[in-house]
């Protein structure tokens, strides 16, 4: 079962050129890395809200993404953006319950 999820947050306003742009250069990347499966940003209904969808082969793939030194910069740069936290929310496939 892939590790799959969905992480929403907002961006400052006076941040969302720079938000873009650094996304933008993570979804490059980010298919190339060995592991991922899906790796996509999508600007959501309310403004200033953002969502991006994350899915690996596993969790260490997770890790490994987010340790690898090019993506570095750019997650740090992402998280500059931010207007508080990011909620991440995990996704299952339809098999039964993982809890149950």
């Amino acid at each position: 079962m892939a590790y799959t999820f969905l992480s929403r947050f907002r961006i400052k306003d006076e941040m969302e050129d720079t938000f873009i742009d650094l996304a933008r250069k993570m979804e490059k990347q980010a298919p190339d890395e060995p592991g991922t499966l899906h790796f996509q940003f999508f600007r959501l209904d309310e403004p200033g809200m953002f969502a991006v969808l994350e899915s690996f082969v596993d969790e260490d793939a997770d890790k490994a993404h987010m340790a690898y030194p090019q993506n570095k910069a750019l997650i740090e740069g992402m998280i500059g953006c931010m207007d508080g936290h990011y909620v991440r929310e995990l996704l299952h496939d339809l098999a039964p319950h993982p809890k149950g």
